[in-house]
């Protein structure tokens, strides 16, 4: 394995950028800082804006979101950071970029081990499970970035759960399938909650919990605003290293949930899928 290279320019950058929560936009000016790193100390707030293809103005909201003044008060920083005199290794731009690319990999392999960490505990997990098997149908919301996992654990679940309803769209209709599916006896809500914390999925949580029904919320952190809103919380750490998070976790987290559903009714787990395997061997879904 190629290793990153040590105490080295874009090493000292990743080191100020991690556990920055940034916009997608800052995210891709940090990228870009960290793989020019060599000569990011030496660039303008109208190159970084080039190189990133951002505007200046975001060049400076990002120094700001930061905590500096402004671009030349951590172009300062930087260069502190990388100056000729910190005795920092030489590296390429490749380097540079590698650099990034592992750290991201590392960060999401830190977050993994974060998650097992909190699954040394099942009663979370358990005490959700218990509320979501019992739910008939079962509504699952998930928004924006968050809409894939829910459609993951609802494909899923759909093979266990006889009414599996996947919310995955705002709007004004969204507290209505929420109410009918209340109507329809369901006694709780699953949500996948991650950031950037989607206003319409909180108003949502706000819904649920006033029509009646227990809402365990997968989220970033203990500390999600969705968290202080939700009955039951399991926290799943997102990765921020790259432009766009990595989710590795909160999916993960929704396949053990899956799974803790499925164990708690395991006449009815194998009963339906019994049921699936026979459809699908008649329709043959999947190739032999």
């Amino acid at each position: 394995m190629v290793e990153p290279v040590p105490d080295s320019p874009s090493s000292r950058l990743l080191a100020l950028f991690a556990g920055q929560r940034l916009t997608p936009t800052q995210r891709r000016i940090a990228q870009s800082l960290v793989e020019h790193a060599p000569r990011a100390g030496y660039l303008s707030a109208s190159e970084v804006a080039e190189l990133a293809g951002v505007s200046q103005p975001s060049v400076t909201r990002f120094a700001t979101a930061l905590g500096h003044d402004g671009y030349p008060a951590l172009r300062q920083r930087i260069r502190e950071l990388i100056g000729l005199d910190t005795g920092a290794a030489a590296e390429t731009t490749d380097e540079a970029r590698r650099n990034e690319w592992q750290r991201a990999v590392a960060a999401e392999r830190d977050n993994l081990a974060s998650l097992s960490d909190f699954l040394a505990d099942p009663k979370p997990v358990l005490a959700a499970a218990a509320a979501l098997a019992a739910s008939r149908p079962l509504p699952v919301l998930g928004l924006r970035a968050a809409r894939p996992i829910a459609e993951y654990f609802g494909y899923f679940a759909a093979k266990v759960q006889p009414d599996v309803r996947v919310l995955g769209a705002g709007g004004t209709e969204l507290v209505d399938q929420i109410e009918q599916a209340r109507d329809a006896g369901a006694e709780a809500l699953l949500t996948f909650v991650l950031p950037r914390y989607p206003a319409e999925a909180l108003a949502a949580i706000r819904a649920a919990r006033s029509a009646g029904l227990t809402v365990v919320t997968v989220t970033d952190s203990p500390m999600s605003p969705a968290a202080a809103e939700s009955d039951l919380v399991l926290p799943a750490p997102v990765g921020s290293q790259l432009v766009f998070d990595v989710h590795g976790a909160p999916m993960i987290l929704a396949m053990v949930l899956l799974q803790a559903i499925c164990d708690a009714q395991p006449a009815r787990t194998q009963g339906r899928l019994e049921q699936f395997e026979a459809s699908a061997a008649r329709r043959g879904l999947f190739v032999p």
